[in-house]
């Protein structure tokens, strides 16, 4: 009898492997499925969907209305920060929200970083306020006076200095005292605006 049921237990045994062989398993996972692609370690975890970066056009400033003045369209400007810092630590806001009309040739924050160091560190000052308030009217020029109706001469600024303008009628480029205007007719309501790659120093400046 011990033999018999030794026997139908080690038969059973056996018998487990292709039992279990010839179940269906309803839980199994499709082998042919595409394996979830690796990870790189280099990817952060959280994605951050990048931003378009505006475009300035021509003759445009991004956030500004046409009824803006031009201390308003430079300080709407990305390209103008660092004027437009320089135009409230001068107080020169006072002359470009009026009637005007004014030419403004602007100098581009990557026209200031130009400057010496130690130079923009002098000219920042508190005692040299009125110098720089110079500078900035050396950029001024009375008149609206569009790309196409600037001509080849020398113009007075406010800083009752002259500036030489240079035209290529062949290029329409525009050269002021060897700065060259970027961005040409940014309209305001009391003048016109041209972005210049350079810092238009006065001649007597000792810096």
């Amino acid at each position: 009898m011990k033999i018999h049921k030794f026997v139908s237990f080690a038969t059973g045994i056996l018998l487990l492997p292709i039992f279990a062989a010839c179940t269906p398993n309803d839980t199994a996972q499709d082998t042919t499925t595409t394996p979830p692609p690796a990870t790189d370690v280099n990817t952060p975890d959280l994605a951050i969907t990048p931003t378009a970066t505006p475009t300035v056009t021509p003759g445009t400033t991004p956030g500004a209305a046409v009824d803006d003045d031009i201390k308003n369209v430079v300080e709407a400007n990305p390209s103008l920060r660092t004027l437009a810092n320089l135009i409230d630590e001068t107080d020169l806001d006072d002359k470009l929200d009026d009637d005007g009309p004014y030419t403004f040739f602007a100098p581009s924050d990557q026209a200031f970083a130009a400057i010496p160091e130690a130079t923009r560190q002098r000219l920042l000052q508190p005692e040299n306020r009125n110098t720089l308030r110079q500078i900035l009217n050396n950029h001024l020029v009375p008149g609206n006076l569009r790309a196409n109706q600037i001509q080849s001469g020398e113009v007075q600024t406010l800083a009752n200095n002259p500036v030489n303008v240079q035209v290529d009628q062949a290029t329409n480029q525009v050269r002021v005292n060897g700065a060259t205007v970027t961005q040409p007719d940014i309209p305001a309501s009391n003048g016109v605006i041209h972005i210049i790659d350079q810092v238009i120093l006065p001649p007597n400046l000792n810096f």
